[in-house]
């Protein structure tokens, strides 16, 4: 498991040994994909220390699973397609499943992003761009009003339905919205209802640009208060 920015002492510091595990599908109607992750995370928990009795995959074959979420101790909310994600977590009622759960919460890329209040899904997939239907702002989990655009480091001249991803996109899309863009290895954590940002990050708002967040944690407004604690990551 990677420790930039000192990820991983923040999750040990979090984990109860031989905790239970359940893992939320980005891409609940892809088998293989969603196989093959879930025993990399064994493998690479494993190597790390990070302890479990436990480990279970939610997506549309074992969607009852979501049933059982407040007998875990760490739920992981996967990476994917933000709107395909997000629609198998409100069919599973994931919103309303998380309301009570104590336990640790950690998402990275889709699942960090669907954990805003209201999300930012950004146009990934061809022909969302230039679609005029695309919702590029939906309902999410609400466990943060935080919007956050992942992998940011790797975005920079892509090119979208012959859009520029960040300068034509991206920076229309920040009109009278904030987007928290994070590098790969940069991440949030959620304590007490203090979230504090750790690694290299932007701000993007109002189709302007500035870098927050270099090497040492910015501590960001306490925005609601809950009694979970929540990591997002990229």
């Amino acid at each position: 498991m990677m420790d930039e920015n000192g990820q991983f002492d923040k999750i040990k510091a979090f984990w109860h040994e031989n905790s239970k595990i359940l893992l939320i599908s980005g891409t609940p109607d892809d088998y293989g994909r969603n196989d093959e992750i879930v025993s990399c995370l064994k493998e690479s928990f494993h190597m790390s220390g990070l302890l479990f009795s436990f480990f279970a995959l939610c997506d549309t074959r074992t969607e009852e699973l979501a049933g059982q979420l407040r007998e875990m101790d760490v739920i992981l909310l996967g990476g994917g397609h933000v709107p395909t994600q997000n629609a198998f977590m409100e069919r599973i009622g994931l919103k309303e499943r998380l309301r009570k759960f104590e336990g640790l919460i950690i998402g990275w890329s889709a699942g960090s992003m669907n954990c805003a209040e209201i999300v930012y899904a950004g146009s990934e997939s061809e022909g969302e761009a230039i679609d005029p239907n695309y919702q590029r702002w939906i309902s999410g989990l609400g466990l943060t009003k935080v919007n956050i655009l992942p992998h940011f480091q790797r975005l920079e001249g892509d090119i979208l339905d012959g859009l520029r991803l960040i300068e034509d996109i991206t920076y229309a899309d920040s009109i009278g919205h904030e987007i928290i863009a994070l590098n790969d290895g940069s991440y949030i954590v959620i304590d007490g209802g203090i979230e504090t940002l750790y690694g290299e990050a932007y701000s993007i708002k109002d189709g302007c640009q500035k870098q927050i967040c270099i090497f040492f944690p910015e501590m960001m407004p306490c925005i609601q208060n809950k009694n979970y604690n929540s990591m997002m990551k990229s």
